[in-house]
């Protein structure tokens, strides 16, 4: 029986495409074939911006069939999930340091016929969430401080996510990472179990369908 080739999942950040012409953006990133769009909803208050609102939700939804990756970078997420769900997300993280009662929203948002996850910023221990982890269907471990595009990967944040790829093996969640990831991040990190990629300004700022052809070249030399 051959081995199951698997593919990394890209998830283009809505927040570092041309507003200006974000309808054409979400177009050519769906003839791209990208697996979800991923949305971060910012309030200003968790982290020092804002970010996607409700009309930017509907539009992706309105454009594409593609599904949609939300990220609550929001305090008390658990106030949202309904309106996020009614809205057509199909996957859910939120920061569970945050959160009131994380167990529980992770709960609703799988009620709810969602994906739920976590996610995990750079200075977030493992061992802080470890009870959560059979909970989820989804990890985002962050690489960069969350709230703003462009910045420098954490080089540190490597061993946790090498550790959280054995884990994800473990209780069956799918690892996506987050915070300025490249080709070269890619291939690095695809071998430890991360199976997601959210990308930002590597992606947008070259040709979709080559930095997704490149990543799917350097990935079959892995497996």
């Amino acid at each position: 029986m051959s081995a199951l080739v698997v593919t990394p999942k890209i998830h283009p950040s809505i927040l570092c495409a041309d507003h200006g012409n974000l309808r054409g953006e979400i177009q050519k990133l769906t003839d791209a074939s990208v697996d979800y769009f991923h949305i971060d909803v910012m309030d200003g208050s968790f982290v020092p911006n804002f970010g996607c609102g409700s009309e930017i939700v509907k539009l992706v939804k309105k454009t594409t069939d593609i599904p949609m990756d939300v990220h609550l970078m929001i305090n008390d997420p658990a106030r949202h999930i309904e309106f996020f769900c009614e809205l057509g997300a199909s996957i859910i993280t939120f920061h569970p340091d945050v959160d009131r009662q994380p167990a529980r929203t992770l709960a609703k948002i799988k009620e709810m016929g969602m994906v739920p996850g976590i996610t995990l910023n750079p200075g977030t221990s493992i061992e802080t969430v470890k009870e959560l982890l059979p909970l989820c269907g989804h990890v985002l471990a962050m690489t960069v401080n969350p709230g703003f595009g462009g910045q420098h990967f954490l080089e540190y944040t490597v061993n946790k996510i090498r550790h959280l790829g054995e884990l994800s093996q473990k209780y069956g969640f799918s690892l996506c990472v987050d915070g300025n990831i490249t080709v070269e991040r890619v291939q690095q990190l695809f071998p430890m179990g991360v199976t997601n990629f959210v990308m930002g300004t590597a992606l947008f700022q070259d040709n979709y369908l080559e930095v997704i052809k490149s990543i799917r070249e350097v990935t079959k030399c892995t497996q």
